[in-house]
């Protein structure tokens, strides 16, 4: 067995996965996280939060995208939806391309400085490396998207539409409430990070409560906190 993450660290793993789901899953600030801790007994500096979800946010996201990734890549008709969304980085403008599949969770998040073929041909790769080849990719009017489909042989796979592209666009919203509650991101790696971070924990507690009856919603809650609990357990 490999070593526990949480071997040199004086707090309880259970706490700290408290600390780095409040503050990934919810738009909440550094700050934020330390007052309502406190308020439950657990006194923390805002800086460990900010240290603990550096540390242990992309091993549970890692962790989490593993056994998605596992499941899915043998699904046969699987659609994706690709979209770009322009993030204010110190004042300049970056683009965050997402691919998200038909039932609206987040593949793939991607940050580069233009939305040209280059760029759109660089996500295209990683995406597909990853997750295998969808039966059908949904995209806007963007070119970038048709001439990199184009080199990778996928043409015959693209669909356009008036509207058809919502499931990408919804995607945006949870992210720009982070946006706004972390008063924008500062560094593009940084970004990258947190916004791969939060896909997979978006993911995995998207239970689609407005598509189910209250009872499915809340085994589906206790069954995603129940995985959530056991991830390096």
């Amino acid at each position: 067995m490999p070593p526990s993450p949480f071997r040199r660290f004086n707090s309880s793993p259970e706490v700290i996965r408290l600390v780095v789901l409040m503050y990934v899953r919810f738009p909440l600030s550094l700050r934020n996280v330390e007052d309502l801790l406190f308020e439950r007994g657990i006194d923390i500096c805002h800086e460990t939060v900010r240290f603990w979800w550096n540390r242990f946010g992309p091993l549970f996201a890692a962790d989490i995208r593993r056994q998605r990734v596992s499941r899915m890549r043998g699904y046969r008709h699987w659609k994706w939806h690709l979209d770009e969304m322009y993030v204010k980085v110190n004042g300049e403008m970056v683009y965050l391309w997402r691919a998200v599949d038909h039932e609206g969770e987040v593949l793939e998040s991607y940050i580069t400085k233009t939305r040209d073929k280059a760029a759109a041909l660089r996500f295209m790769k990683k995406t597909l490396k990853r997750h295998g080849s969808p039966e059908a990719i949904t995209t806007d009017g963007l070119g970038s998207y048709k001439a990199a489909m184009k080199l990778l042989g996928n043409t015959n796979k693209q669909e356009l539409g008036r509207w058809a592209n919502n499931r990408a666009e919804c995607s945006h919203l949870p992210v720009r409430r982070r946006e706004r509650a972390m008063l924008r991101f500062r560094r593009m790696k940084t970004l990258q990070k947190f916004t791969a971070v939060h896909a997979s924990f978006t993911n995995h507690f998207n239970q689609e409560r407005h598509l189910v009856d209250r009872q499915t919603y809340k085994q589906r809650r206790s069954a995603a906190l129940a995985e959530w609990q056991n991830l390096f357990a």
